[in-house]
């Protein structure tokens, strides 16, 4: 008897210091995707910046724990009017791919023209179309909300597709995590 594919499982950070958005999926390798989580990791405002950053951390920390993904896709940080926003981004996306490193899973960055174009097949779709499109492509009865959450759903799903859901191969570069759903996927061949 057979074991099904196992399918990749794709953590999906849409950075923000007040709001950073957070989807985990499965991706099988014929494309289809189900949601595992979503959600919002918040930050006070108000609070120091190094409280902000630690808050962010343990959110992201605690999402690899429980869900344990294979893979962490980021949002590409891209030239914004407002600096401190932007550099909040940075600061954000900067603890995901440590959190990524901590945990020994690979990481990849994509710009969100790459994700819309992925999810939506237009690279300047607005935020209503990719929350459309994921909420079809997840079989969910409503939207993701909010936003940054929906975002993050749409970085895994772009990230699974653009790689291919077939995962990492076994190689002298794969990380841990990788050889370890390399070795499961092997597994559910025999």
């Amino acid at each position: 008897m057979t074991t099904p594919h196992v399918p990749l499982r794709v953590f999906g950070v849409d950075p923000g210091l007040t709001r950073c958005g957070v989807g985990v999926v499965d991706v099988a390798r014929d494309r289809s995707a189900t949601l595992v989580h979503v959600g919002v990791i918040r930050s006070d405002p108000d609070a120091p910046i190094e409280s902000r950053l630690a808050t962010i951390a343990a959110g992201i920390r605690e999402v690899v724990a429980l869900y344990r993904p294979h893979v962490v896709a980021v949002e590409r940080v891209f030239a914004q009017q407002n600096r401190s926003t932007v550099m909040g981004t940075a600061q954000a996306s900067g603890i995901a791919l440590l959190v990524a490193a901590e945990n020994g899973l690979s990481a990849a960055l994509h710009t969100p023209t790459e994700v819309k174009a992925a999810i939506t097949g237009y690279g300047a779709a607005d935020k209503r179309q990719v929350q459309t499109m994921v909420a079809r492509i997840l079989r969910l009865d409503e939207l993701p909300t909010p936003a940054d959450a929906a975002d993050a759903l749409a970085l895994a799903i772009c990230h699974a597709w653009r790689r291919g859901a077939t995962g990492p191969g076994r190689s002298a570069a794969a990380t841990p995590a990788q050889r370890a759903w390399a070795d499961a996927e092997r597994a559910s061949r025999r």
